[in-house]
């Protein structure tokens, strides 16, 4: 995503700083999941809840948040098994 130079000057952020806090917008309104929001703010899901959590946001866990969960443990497993050959 590309944003105008005259919008960030006007807004006076930086493109990262916009997207940030448009992520922050989106996942308080449960419109993106934590990956989702992570990352469009350009971070991982560590550092994007670590920046909820500074700014005392709810961390919103649902069934998608969930399946999520599931697939990166699924993938770190395997990815585990195999190293293990």
């Amino acid at each position: 995503m590309i944003i105008a130079d005259d919008v960030l000057q006007e807004a006076n952020m930086s493109e990262l700083e916009l997207k940030t806090e448009l992520a922050v917008v989106l996942y308080q309104k449960g419109r993106l999941s934590m990956g989702q929001a992570a990352r469009l703010a350009d971070t991982n899901r560590i550092q994007f809840q670590s920046l909820l959590a500074s700014r005392q946001i709810p961390v919103n866990y649902n069934e998608e948040s969930f399946r999520e969960d599931l697939e990166t443990i699924k993938t770190l497993r395997a990815k585990r098994n195999n190293g293990s050959s």
